[in-house]
């Protein structure tokens, strides 16, 4: 093993810690992007850059993109809600 993939190992647990600790959804969505990143990071490493081009579309851009959108939503419906309740 080289000093560059095991840097990339511990970069990745260090990321994957970190997204884990985060509380907040909406920070969580951008330590996710770096968690992606890193993983990129670690299959260019280890000599796989075919998975690593899908991890970058994969978990680097649309998974953010799907959780971000949810979140909205999320936050609308509650919005809608607390009108209905105001309402009443």
């Amino acid at each position: 093993m080289t000093t560059v993939q095991a840097v990339a190992l511990c970069v990745v647990a260090l990321a994957g810690g970190a997204v884990v600790l985060v509380p907040d959804p909406l920070r969580q969505v951008f330590v996710l992007g770096v968690f992606g990143l890193s993983l990129t990071f670690l299959f260019f490493a280890f000599q796989a850059p075919d998975v690593a081009l899908s991890e970058i579309v994969v978990s680097a851009l649309a998974l953010p993109l799907i959780v971000l959108a949810a979140l909205r939503k999320i936050h609308q419906h509650e919005r809608e809600s607390e009108q209905e309740r105001e309402e009443r």
